[in-house]
């Protein structure tokens, strides 16, 4: 008898006049409906709803009769103890949207079209708020002193201030949810389509679609009663992160016989993302298109093989010969790119590279934009993007032609009396982003070694898709990548899974974890492993949901089980109540969040449903997302997570020798060193967060720390040098590799094998 266990869940709002005639009933919805209070000037009521289960609460208003009803809030918490401000802009109310037991005081404005704004930043409980009748001062109920129950607190209240943190507020983005669906596949297909829809703007690390995507999380966390990490007061953890580079006022100089002649129009010229903050000058020379291929492409290609570019500056084309097609086309593609270039010119011996888009050329006269770019460290050269070419009489259209059918032996050529200073002036652009992490306590964590399972996944995706990874088509440029598969499904699956596990119950605490800039880097999941917040030590296991919403013909691709031996039995364990047909991978060196975890010795284990031609694209929609299998795949992530968290030992950790990746045609083989890059790295040099167990670079000594600053004769100032050495090596020829280790330079020999 419902009345009998939940009387308040019939509580409704009723209004009638003074002398107690007239009561007329306002609401009529599942759910306790109270605390209601007249709007300042009496036009409305303000009031709050209970969900049918009396987990969440938000903030409602509605007319004196009843009608027009509107939601104000929705945080999926409970907010409630709304009362107006004097003024009528604004509602001051309490939620405990960031902890089960830490109430803050809120204000939304009175229309609710904006994300409500935190007023109290103290642990425990404030709540009860209400204004002095002039506006001009605040009491609210406080627990923050500690001890029993709860103390009157009184405080000036700014409403200028109050205004113009409302206006700065984002638009509130409503979830379309009230309670969560009683149904798990409706609850899926609501958490995918929130969180890949236009409003959230392709969730791009750093971004305000981020935050929203990260409160909308944290929301859903708080009303499943996860709690904030041991220490930790709120379920935002940010960390900041290199967003990108800005030109504060790059020069270009050109002295020829006739004069000198200086550019900082940033329409004319333009340093590059990755420029060093440096001034170089040298004569000028032109390199053609600056393109040097490997000897190992068996594809003779050197712009600089007649050239003398020593001290000097090496002026170059942008992009590949423009009338070359076909496979020569393509691996010059390979090595066209702006920071190859730079890497080419560098080891050639020039101080500096000056980058012509040529009239030929797409984009033909227009600057090379600022790259959103999250590895800081510099090139080494200090490279511009775009200068006049003065100080010749030759035309640069003949010039461009002439090297354009691709011929290897049209040469360069001295720029005779021309000499060019630049001065680059970079700022680097640092950003904040902001993981997602939980618990739910586990019931004999405090007994078990390891006390701790995280299961997680990355909710961040690519925005408008101009950071690089965009795999858009010509039509699709600069639409918004919404991410529904990559990775909404696995966001949405570990939210389906923590209610499920909750609802079990389990030993072990189990972390709730969604990392951001996943795709700039694995930075989120990176942050979270180098802080420790939760000791590396502690953690039993890691389980990653990574694009699980394109499931086929039943298959699921569960990835990295041989970083334990425990995790094939598991494995088939818990899938017997789901019966996937599984694909089991042993490698645990993955482009996902379980490399982080990985290489700090902890057991991980990736779920994957597949590629498919929508990934990286504005197509990856809600509307193609398997709901059905998206339900059972977080069932069975909950599963497998529970036998973790049960297990009276914690799983083993195994180091995995990587295998030759499979599939690819014969002629793709590249060589293969069995490093594990750290690519949140900013030090000068390539930091290795780890090194595959019997691969070449384990057998050459190096380790996890270690900085690679010299490979195969070539300098090492960062990934992308080290990216452009692997294709200058041979394979079983032994190369000598200088790295630094706790301050101190060492030289070890390492001998490249075969990779597909």
């Amino acid at each position: 008898n419902l009345l009998e266990v939940d009387p308040a869940y019939f509580g409704e709002i009723y209004i009638m006049r003074a002398d107690g005639s007239e009561q007329t009933r306002l609401t009529d919805v599942p759910g306790y409906d109270g605390g209601p209070f007249f709007f300042a000037d009496g036009s409305r009521i303000v009031w709050r709803r209970f969900s049918e289960d009396g987990l969440i609460a938000d903030v409602w208003s509605m007319n004196l009769d009843g009608s027009d009803q509107r939601q104000l809030t929705d945080f999926g918490a409970m907010s409630w103890a709304p009362y107006q401000h004097p003024s009528g802009d604004y509602i001051f109310f309490a939620s405990n949207k960031l902890g089960f037991e830490n109430f803050e005081v809120f204000i939304v404005d009175t229309e609710g079209t904006k994300e409500p704004v935190r007023v109290t930043y103290t642990d425990r409980f404030d709540g009860l708020p209400v204004p002095s009748p002039d506006g001009r001062q605040l009491v609210w109920t406080s627990s923050r002193h500690g001890g029993d129950g709860g103390q009157l607190y009184i405080a000036d209240w700014n409403h200028e201030a109050a205004l113009a943190a409302l206006e700065a507020s984002p638009d509130r983005v409503s979830s379309g949810r009230g309670a969560e669906p009683a149904d798990p596949r409706s609850a899926l297909e609501s958490h995918v389509t929130t969180l890949a829809s236009p409003e959230f703007g392709g969730r791009l690390t750093g971004t305000e679609g981020e935050q929203r995507a990260a409160s909308y999380l944290a929301e859903q966390l708080v009303a499943l009663g996860a709690e904030p990490l041991p220490g930790e007061d709120d379920l935002l953890l940010d960390f900041e992160f290199t967003s990108g580079a800005r030109d504060t006022g790059s020069t270009i100089q050109v002295e020829t016989e006739s004069g000198a002649a200086t550019f900082s129009d940033q329409t004319q010229i333009q340093a590059l993302g990755f420029s060093d903050s440096t001034e170089v000058e040298g004569e000028a020379v032109f390199a053609g298109y600056g393109i040097r291929v490997p000897d190992s492409q068996d594809f003779g290609y050197d712009s600089y093989a007649t050239l003398d570019v020593t001290g000097k500056i090496a002026v170059v084309l942008r992009y590949v010969p423009e009338d070359i097609e076909g496979e020569a086309r393509s691996i010059l593609n390979r090595y066209s790119g702006l920071r190859y270039k730079a890497l080419t010119a560098r080891e050639a011996g020039a101080v500096g590279l000056l980058v012509l888009t040529g009239p030929r050329s797409p984009n033909a006269g227009e600057t090379i934009p600022m790259a959103f770019d999250t590895a800081a460290a510099g090139s080494g050269v200090a490279a511009v993007a775009r200068a006049l070419f003065a100080g010749t009489d030759r035309d640069l259209e003949e010039i461009q032609k002439s090297f354009d059918d691709g011929n290897p032996h049209t040469a360069g050529f001295d720029l005779p009396g021309t000499r060019v200073t630049l001065k680059t002036a970079i700022e680097r652009e640092r950003s904040t982003a902001r993981n997602v992490v939980a618990v739910l306590p586990g019931s004999k964590a405090a007994s078990l070694a390891k006390p701790w399972v995280v299961v997680g996944a990355h909710y961040d995706h690519l925005g408008r898709g101009r950071g690089g990874n965009s795999l858009a088509r010509p039509d699709e440029k600069d639409a918004i990548h919404l991410g529904a598969d990559d990775n909404a499904s696995g966001t949405a699956a570990v939210l389906a899974a923590a209610r499920q596990l909750r609802e079990m119950g389990h030993d072990r605490n189990v972390a709730l974890a969604f990392w951001s800039g996943e795709e700039l880097g694995l930075l989120g999941s990176a942050d979270f492993v180098g802080d420790a917040v939760i000791p590396t030590d502690q953690i039993a296991a890691y389980v990653n949901l990574d694009m699980v919403g394109r499931v086929r013909d039943n298959r699921l691709t569960v990835q990295a089980v041989g970083s334990s031996p425990d995790w094939t039995g598991l494995v088939e364990a818990a899938n017997v109540p789901v019966g996937f047909d599984l694909g089991m991978q042993t490698d645990p060196y993955l482009p996902t969040d379980t490399s982080s975890f990985n290489g700090a010795g902890i057991p991980t284990v990736n779920l994957f449903s597949g590629s498919h031609e929508d990934y990286h694209r504005p197509t990856d929609t809600a509307d193609r997302i398997n709901y059905d299998d998206l339900e059972r795949v977080a069932r069975f992530a909950a599963l497998l997570t529970r036998r973790a968290a049960n297990q009276a030992d914690p799983l083993e950790f195994a180091k995995v020798e990587r295998t030759l990746q499979q599939g690819g045609s014969r002629d793709t083989v590249r060589a293969y060193t069995g490093t594990i890059p750290d690519y949140a790295s900013e030090v000068e040099g390539l930091l290795l967060g780890g090194v595959m167990e019997g691969g070449p670079a384990a057998e050459a000594g190096l380790e996890a720390g270690d900085v690679v600053v010299e490979f195969a004769g070539q300098k090492i100032a960062n990934i992308y040098d080290y990216t452009y050495a692997l294709d200058a090596v041979k394979i079983d020829e032994p190369i000598e590799v200088v790295y630094e280790r706790d301050g101190e330079r060492h030289t070890t020999t390492l001998t490249p094998r075969a990779r597909r």
